[in-house]
């Protein structure tokens, strides 16, 4: 047992301490999600180019079949989550608004929706450039918010040596519990997952860090770990955003990540515990990456729920299955409380990055009255980053694009942690996330 001067030494510097509100699911087994009748898969389902289609309007498609190619090297693929009908391809709404091109499919009502895949291949014969080639064609992406195509992680530089392989359990969002069931109900897979990364990557040790608060994850790992295998999990104070890849790497290795370098850079790998599993699961079953835990809770749903859920699937529909929405919900949101954004049509579906899905009455979406900012420094000892919120969100109101540049705006991970600290209501993450969104529509039409 380690002691406890240890525990409280593993953690970053600033950060906030959000309500948790984990209770309502943190201990509700997963259900799987029944099939539905249609699916809408946005191509652009990740960070990089959009995926190019491979089908027809009218094609019949197989559950896990193909369905659109990567469009470049950070992309992935994307399957059919359903054996049925491609019904069209074209412009369809996206959760956060806007519209996308997307694949919309049909599902047979008649067929058992038996996966039915390719031989895959096995781990312990491909070389690293071969696993990261057979990682494209799976469609995982990194779980944890990022939905960076996860083949790019693995594509090292010449040279680079990983020295530390870190599994991401901590799940600092409040509300959200699906890694966490991950953790308790599939131990062996995250291992599994995590046996074949180590192996590949060459890695000298493999840490699984996991907040405090889930302690039947953190002792349910620590049983199922081998004693001959260099993998150990290691507990984390319970802070936001503890999640964060940086935070982590701090928290558990006490090393900075310098700016404009990246973690593998130093001999460091981090990847979601969610996402290792998928990796595991995929060279267990040939399963593509289809289906997404989703959290489904906050006190404007019925039943709160933990759901795998076949990609695609409208939110609409998932909301039916937990009872659907109380008569006094105000807002959906799509992700976590901090860093989620609010859906703009029940008919969104759900997407590769769709962690939770969260229902909020009045009471949590009033918005306090915006008063001048009285410089008390509470955003500035929140940032984990050690930005100047309150200076970026004067920058991003009067639209001082250069200025906020400078200022280092680019290295605001948009946690949330300077809105929820402010004590004036200023909303400064969404100043600074509009902002840096106009910045980039800048770039794109230059």
């Amino acid at each position: 047992m380690l002691a406890l001067s240890t525990l409280f030494k593993r953690s970053f510097s600033h950060g906030i301490h959000p309500d948790e509100y984990k209770d309502q699911t943190a201990a509700l087994p997963t259900q799987r999600m029944p099939f539905v009748e249609r699916y809408i898969l946005p191509l652009h389902q990740h960070l990089g180019a959009p995926s190019k289609p491979s089908v027809e309007a009218g094609q019949q498609v197989r559950r896990g079949q193909l369905i659109a190619a990567p469009g470049a090297f950070v992309s992935t693929s994307l399957h059919s989550p359903v054996s049925g009908r491609v019904k069209a391809i074209g412009q369809r709404r996206f959760p956060g608004g806007r519209y996308e091109q997307a694949i919309e499919i049909e599902a047979d009502l008649y067929a058992t929706q038996r996966l039915e895949v390719d031989r895959r291949p096995d781990w312990r014969g491909l070389s690293l450039d071969d696993f990261v080639s057979v990682m494209q064609g799976t469609g995982i992406v990194g779980l944890g918010g990022a939905s960076l195509p996860v083949h790019v992680k693995y594509s090292l530089r010449e040279g680079v040596k990983i020295k530390h392989l870190i599994a991401n359990g901590a799940e600092c969002e409040p509300y959200l519990t699906n890694d966490h069931r991950v953790m308790v109900e599939r131990p062996e897979a995250l291992l599994r997952g995590i046996e074949i990364l180590h192996t590949l990557l060459g890695a000298e040790e493999s840490i699984i860090g996991i907040e405090l608060n889930k302690p039947d994850a953190i002792t349910s790992l620590g049983e199922h770990i081998p004693s001959d295998r260099p993998f150990r999990v290691a507990p984390l104070r319970v802070k936001y955003p503890q999640g964060d890849s940086k935070m982590m790497i701090k928290s558990l290795l006490d090393i900075e990540i310098p700016k404009g370098l990246h973690a593998a850079d130093l001999g460091i790998i981090m990847n979601n515990v969610s996402t290792i599993v998928a990796i595991a699961d995929y060279f267990d079953t040939g399963m593509p990456y289809i289906d997404r835990m989703v959290t489904v809770s906050g006190p404007g749903i019925e039943y709160p729920a933990n759901l795998i859920v076949p990609l695609g699937t409208p939110v609409r529909e998932v909301l039916r299955f937990c009872g659907g929405l109380k008569a006094e919900t105000k807002e959906v949101l799509m992700g976590g409380p901090m860093m989620g954004t609010p859906i703009a049509s029940l008919d969104a579906p759900i997407i590769k990055s769709s962690s939770g899905i969260l229902a909020f009455t009045a009471q949590q979406t009033a918005r306090p009255k915006e008063v001048p900012c009285i410089r008390c420094g509470r955003c500035v000892e929140a940032c984990p980053y050690f930005l100047n919120p309150s200076k970026l969100a004067r920058l991003a109101k009067a639209r001082q694009f250069d200025k906020i540049k400078q200022a280092n705006v680019a290295e605001c991970v948009e946690c949330g942690s300077c809105t929820y600290s402010c004590p004036s209501g200023i909303p400064i993450v969404q100043l600074i996330r509009s902002a840096k969104s106009e910045m980039r529509g800048k770039r794109g039409k230059a």
